[in-house]
């Protein structure tokens, strides 16, 4: 028996349960890890609202390290003992121990602790395709980032200054721009008290941005296109404030470019995700990106969890210890 975090219905944080399942030995192409870590992102509450559906009941939770407990016949690349860590479908990571296929698994260095693999993979593999896929960002370049204290934003800012770009970010509190600035954001926005598109011309001297990075969704969509400069990117990745509402092309005036990418078709390709988590690993082991960890709730909590997530009560990367 193990204990695992399932839903028989969509819905607010209550419909997760804590249970007691039994897990069998794995399935010819899977193996089971038994959890050291689990990560909490905010696609999670996708998944459990049914935004975006799955077949119910279900596991939840897409990310987490541990050790290989167990491997199926057919598996000859991962041995027990394998340190691991992964960010991807199927959902399932809330638990103690699951069995899963291994295309999401990728070996964990042993220079990474449990807690920062399990904390980094969704966010920093989200961070390398943003920065360096959906738009390739350029030495000397100006870029504007949502929710800039938030677990990617913390990622992503550092990333960028590694890379010789200025970082323009938004955020919600004080106590959080403290947070973005410390963490590599050149400039903060308050939105709450600052008109966004006016400190960004402000900024960038009227020039405005080659691209914006937005996972808050519909609160700033409008706002995210108003920043861009003409031929300007525009990369929305999240819907924390809600799902986008159908908006027509002529929105994209100025030649605009519009990408909703996912982390999920990025690591489709086997050979993308060994070269997208060894450009992560590296950038971590060099010590230029640090991976901060601001809350953990025991697995049994993971209602709070999603109670604090959704009211943006948390910073960083937050974990549930199994």
């Amino acid at each position: 028996m193990t204990k695992a975090i399932r839903i028989e219905a969509t819905g607010g944080p209550e419909v997760m349960k804590l249970v007691d399942i039994d897990l069998p030995a794995p399935g010819p192409q899977e193996v089971q890890v038994r959890h050291h870590a689990i990560g909490l992102n905010y696609i999670d509450v996708y998944f459990r609202t049914g935004l975006y559906p799955m077949p119910l009941p279900a596991g939840i939770g897409l990310e987490g390290a541990g050790v290989v407990s167990a491997v199926g016949s057919e598996i000859n690349h991962l041995r027990p003992g394998d340190r691991v860590a992964y960010a991807g479908r199927p959902p399932g990571s809330y638990s103690q121990a699951r069995n899963m296929p291994t295309n999401a698994l990728v070996k964990l260095p042993n220079t990474i602790d449990f807690d920062t693999g399990a904390a980094m993979m969704l966010k920093g593999l989200t961070a390398e395709y943003l920065l360096h896929r959906s738009y390739a960002v350029r030495e000397g370049q100006t870029v504007l980032l949502h929710a800039a204290a938030g677990g990617v934003g913390l990622i992503f800012s550092q990333w960028a200054k590694a890379l010789g770009v200025t970082v323009i970010g938004t955020v919600g509190s004080e106590e959080k721009a403290k947070l973005a600035r410390a963490h590599g954001c050149d400039h903060v926005i308050l939105y709450r008290k600052e008109n966004v598109v006016e400190r960004v011309r402000e900024i960038t001297g009227g020039a405005m941005l080659p691209v914006v990075y937005d996972s808050v969704g519909k609160d700033t969509f409008q706002t995210s296109l108003d920043c861009l400069q003409p031929f300007g990117t525009m990369v929305s990745f999240g819907n924390a404030s809600g799902a986008v509402p159908p908006v027509p092309l002529t929105a994209l005036r100025g030649s605009l470019f519009l990408t909703r990418p996912s982390l999920m078709a990025h690591t489709e390709s086997r050979a993308t995700l060994e070269e997208m988590a060894g450009r992560l690993f590296r950038i971590v082991g060099s010590g230029k990106v640090k991976i901060r960890i601001d809350q953990r709730y025991p697995l049994a909590e993971a209602v709070q969890a999603h109670i604090d997530l959704e009211s943006r009560k948390t910073t960083g990367s937050t974990l549930l210890m199994p």
